[in-house]
């Protein structure tokens, strides 16, 4: 069963509106949060109130429900802005500036979703099973170690200088901290840590058989699979190679088959969704959905680069097809070939009006390749059987060898439009290359380039003395 998102649990989405952004400002209550935060959280139907809204916080379009995925794939070889409706035209040419809307929107949304977290964490003399309360606590900590990953990947200078003595964000550790009120950014080295540290206290703290089948909440599996996505990110082998094997060794998910593969995005609860945002008809983001960026439109404005649909086997489901939206119901490939020349995504996210498809952050066949990557690098014997696992279920060739040029390949098929692919660049000392002279709107962003990271929001630097803005904005 779906969340119900905008009737029930009323009082936990006033609480998980919360603001938790750097500045004094921000993090003054609205009126609808001046009752006193400690008193108005007594039994555990008020704490699970408070950690919804933090869900529908990443339900938002600025975070998983658009802005957060298409940011990873804008600032890629993988997609471009035709600048349908003028969106993400200047994050397509790499120009954005402090003042931008979105540098904006996702500092302040996701540092939101950070406030409703450290509430839930920070709540004390719950009435209720302890065991109960510690669950909903880890999804917490799981939820604050993820949106600060999430801001230091996009915020921090580890792809400019410095690797992980650069500049990260602030880790926020309490909501509206009298005595920390304009925090100061942690480097990225400690971000991680920290995020560590969050992760290890969601896994002690929460007990399985409490994880909610609908896959919508946080469970314990979640937490290793994001444990091994951040390790992953920042080298970290050893470790990607154990929290994946816990995944991995439950049982619980299985590669999705070729057959069924276009109806996990079109489905909720497949075999291979580990944890995934929920929305329904009453959530509906409308044009604001990732659908309607994706796909013909309203906006329309995120196209796939022929760069992207060349790398695909012929029979490859994840591949290309013909696609008319006025005469096919249903792709029957992720990638479509419209009438007008343009490939787009038409496989994932693929509901417009009530757009209701869950979105997957973490499905099992990122965890396989985690864990064949971290296979590689460790010296296991087995990675290019897991490598191989992908494409044996997509209708593609497999791998001779497991590479990490083969890994990185089998990502972007895998992975496209889902997020990742500006990401497993730059964590490899990549830049973006330009490989489309006419659809791409930059000439290539080379590592160490400034513009890797995003600009910290003037709303933030001109309260907040204590965050210095990114080098070269």
């Amino acid at each position: 069963m779906k969340m119900k998102l905008k009737y029930l649990f009323v009082f936990g989405l006033g609480l998980g509106l919360a603001t938790t952004s750097c500045s004094e400002e921000d993090l003054e209550p609205t009126l609808a949060q001046s009752k006193s935060i400690e008193t108005s959280i007594n039994a555990t139907g008020d704490l699970q109130a408070v950690l919804i809204g933090a869900y529908e916080r990443l339900q938002e379009s600025s975070y998983y429900g658009r802005d957060k995925i298409v940011m990873g794939e804008i600032m890629s070889d993988n997609t471009s802005s035709n600048a349908n409706s003028n969106r993400f035209v200047t994050e397509a040419q790499f120009s954005l500036t402090p003042e931008a809307g979105i540098a904006a929107t996702l500092w302040t949304n996701w540092y939101q979703v950070i406030g409703s977290a450290n509430i839930v964490i920070g709540a004390e003399g719950i009435d209720g099973d302890e065991a109960t309360i510690n669950h909903l606590k880890g999804q917490a900590y799981a939820i604050r170690a993820l949106a600060h990953f999430d801001l230091v990947t996009f915020y921090g200078q580890q792809n400019v200088s410095g690797g992980e003595s650069a500049l990260g964000v602030p880790y926020v550790t309490s909501f509206r901290d009298s005595e920390n009120l304009f925090p100061a950014r942690n480097t990225v080295g400690e971000v991680k840590n920290l995020a560590y540290a969050d992760l290890e206290m969601a896994a002690s703290l929460m007990t399985a058989g409490l994880d909610d089948p609908a896959k919508e909440y946080i469970s314990t599996n979640a937490v290793y699979a994001i444990e091994a996505r951040i390790a992953n990110y920042f080298g970290d082998h050893d470790r990607a190679l154990t929290a994946s094997k816990m995944v991995i060794d439950s049982g619980n998910y299985s590669v999705a088959s070729e057959d069924a593969f276009l109806s996990t995005f079109s489905t909720d609860g497949g075999v291979n969704v580990i944890w995934e945002i929920a929305n329904t008809a009453t959530d509906n983001p409308g044009i604001n959905g990732l659908a309607n960026i994706y796909q013909v439109g309203a906006y329309g404005d995120v196209i796939a680069l022929p760069n992207l649909a060349n790398i695909y086997d012929e029979d490859d489901v994840r591949g290309v097809s013909d696609y008319d939206p006025a005469t096919t119901v249903t792709p029957s490939t992720v990638i479509g070939l419209h009438p007008d020349g343009a490939f787009r995504n038409v496989g994932k996210y693929p509901s417009f009006a009530p757009y209701e498809d869950n979105v997957p952050v973490i499905r099992y066949e990122e965890v396989v390749l985690i864990y064949a990557e971290a296979l590689l690098a460790t010296g296991g014997d087995d990675a290019l059987d897991w490598l191989n696992m992908i494409p044996e279920n997509r209708g593609a060739e497999s791998y001779d060898d497991a590479s990490l040029d083969n890994i990185l390949l089998e990502r972007r098929k895998e992975l496209a439009f889902e997020g990742f692919r500006f990401h497993d660049l730059v964590r490899t000392g990549m830049g973006v290359d330009a490989v489309d002279p006419v659809l791409q709107l930059h000439s290539g962003i080379p590592y160490g380039d400034f513009r890797l990271a995003l600009p910290i929001p003037t709303s933030e630097v001109g309260v907040n003395a204590n965050v210095v803005q990114n080098q070269g904005y």
